[in-house]
């Protein structure tokens, strides 16, 4: 067995006709600049597109496959070179039973499941050529119809303050809107890694994901995991989250929770940052209304006696939140020292050094080690690499 890479969740923002997708993603964000920018920049393996429900975006994989440029794998999955492509599919899902929005994130391996999982979707959706849209249907309904296409079930970002499982969905536990047996797997979220999360006791039965959720090409890869798998597949993909016969995730690489947009409670008007407390009032500008951080919202879920042993999850921080590197110096840096993936976690000094000033490759080089200086994010904004 190898060791892969592994991102699978990323955004479409237009087609190939310039129709869109994922209305706050970019416009470039596009089937071929996905491929390119994931496996010859940020060096995936393996990477989820997560607008495959969309029936233009399918009509594109078969044009694809029609034309030679990809292949369909016997085991689920499509082959385009070097990189292997899952078809997923993010929806928002809002029944009876839920306080609020959830994301979750579905995956197929043919067009064939995944047209049928759309043409259901389209009964039950306003708009089926959009990403991320509302479902009028019960989640235990989801899960079934997925599970009967034979597919993978995993809440997105679950922490988040907006559209998430805990951070909207639900008060205390999971099992208030899913069937906790027809879940695969849980996304962290970019405000979340396995330390905070790992103690939750109904979460010891999951495999945790870290995707980047990309909006836009450069967002590819921030956020991704290290697979251990006998070959690149949708198949192999279900037996990593099930942890079966030595298949399993190796490690998980994500941003420092500091960096992401909702780690701290903060004030909902001026976002100053706050204790969480439904009584406080807000010292800078006294306004009472919080967005309340992932880092508060973890402590109130009932905790585990025993955390149960994981991946270890690494942090990084990408290159483009590194003060100093713009979009010239990483295209630079991408030409002559290698992927990113290769930048972040191997190249010496002396390579970086080659390409970029003494101080860049030194605050490279602290990204590595967990040492930067790092300013929280919460209420939507990031958090922020402070200079030397």
């Amino acid at each position: 067995m190898q060791h892969y890479y592994v991102d699978l969740h990323i955004h479409i923002g237009r087609t190939g006709t310039g129709k869109p997708v994922k209305i706050t993603a970019s416009r470039s964000l596009t089937i071929p600049s996905i491929i390119e920018e994931s496996s010859r920049r940020k060096g995936m393996d393996m990477i989820g597109i997560i607008d495959g429900h969309v029936p233009e975006v399918l009509c594109e994989f078969e044009r694809y496959i029609e034309t030679g440029g990809m292949v369909e794998l016997e085991e689920g999955g499509f082959r385009y070179h070097n990189l292997t492509i899952i078809l997923g599919s993010e929806i928002e899902i809002y029944d009876k039973h839920c306080h609020g929005p959830i994301h979750v994130l579905v995956y197929f391996g043919s067009i064939k499941e995944m047209t049928e999982f759309s043409l259901w979707l389209g009964a039950r959706m306003k708009n089926i050529t959009l990403s991320s849209q509302r479902i009028y249907e019960q989640a235990g309904v989801v899960q079934e119809k997925v599970k009967e296409l034979n597919g993978l079930f995993i809440p997105a970002h679950v922490f988040t303050p907006f559209k998430s499982l805990y951070g909207k969905g639900v008060r205390h536990s999971l099992t208030e809107v899913f069937n906790p047996s027809l879940i695969d797997g849980i996304e962290l979220g970019l405000s979340a890694n396995t330390d905070m999360a790992g103690g939750i006791e109904e979460l010891k039965a999951y495999s945790f994901l870290s995707n980047s959720d990309a909006h836009s090409v450069a967002k590819i890869g921030r956020e991704y995991q290290q697979m251990k798998m006998e070959s690149l597949s949708f198949t192999e993909l279900k037996k990593v989250l099930k942890k079966e016969h030595g298949r399993k995730i190796t490690a998980n690489y994500g941003l420092n929770p500091l960096l992401g947009k909702y780690y701290h409670t903060v004030c909902e008007k001026c976002f100053h940052k706050q204790p969480a407390s439904s009584q406080w009032i807000c010292a800078q500008c006294g306004h009472h209304k919080f967005i309340k951080g992932v880092s508060e919202r973890i402590k109130e879920l009932p905790s585990a006696d025993c955390p149960i042993s994981r991946p270890p999850y690494i942090h990084q921080v990408p290159l483009d939140f590194i003060p100093g590197i713009g979009a010239k110096t990483l295209d630079k840096l991408i030409q002559f020292v290698g992927t990113e993936m290769y930048i972040l976690h191997e190249a010496s000094e002396e390579e970086l050094k080659e390409y970029v000033k003494p101080s860049i490759a030194g605050l490279i080089l602290k990204a590595r080690k967990g040492e930067l200086d790092i300013h929280s994010g919460g209420g939507g904004i990031y958090g922020k690499v402070m200079a030397d």
